[in-house]
């Protein structure tokens, strides 16, 4: 476990990349879904029942750009009780990914996913409610 944090009846299927296993919290009765990567130079924090499907990318790192020494820039990213990630989605360092929420397929979340709403596109714009029966 390398000091991650796991809960219990958590899925982790193969060719996934943690960048720093001590910086990880998962919750409980999560799926992390092949190919997913979480470069976390911060911490992440996944809740309870989330999905990380196929390809997903959690990304807690980014650049200075407006600076000549381009200075490392970390935030972490939180992903809370019951959300979807899509495969192939990018989550932006200090984002938090409110409960129930859902990033389509191939989206990419710059901004906080409200909870209960469906996001989708580059960047993630509001798509419609997501109702749960």
């Amino acid at each position: 476990m390398f000091g991650a944090k796991v809960g219990r009846d958590v899925i982790i299927k193969p060719d996934i990349n943690i960048k720093y296993p001590w910086f990880l919290e998962i919750g409980d009765s999560c799926w992390i879904g092949e190919g997913v990567w979480v470069d976390n130079l911060a911490l992440v924090k996944l809740g309870n029942n989330v999905v990380l499907s196929q390809g997903a990318y959690l990304l807690t790192g980014s650049h200075n750009y407006k600076k000549k020494s381009f200075d490392l820039i970390l935030d972490k990213v939180v992903i809370e009780d019951g959300v979807w990630i899509g495969a192939k989605s990018i989550v932006c360092p200090g984002v938090i990914c409110k409960s129930h929420s859902v990033l389509s397929a191939g989206s990419v979340a710059t901004i906080d996913l409200e909870d209960y709403v469906i996001y989708q596109g580059n960047p993630a714009k509001e798509k419609r409610s997501r109702s749960i029966s």
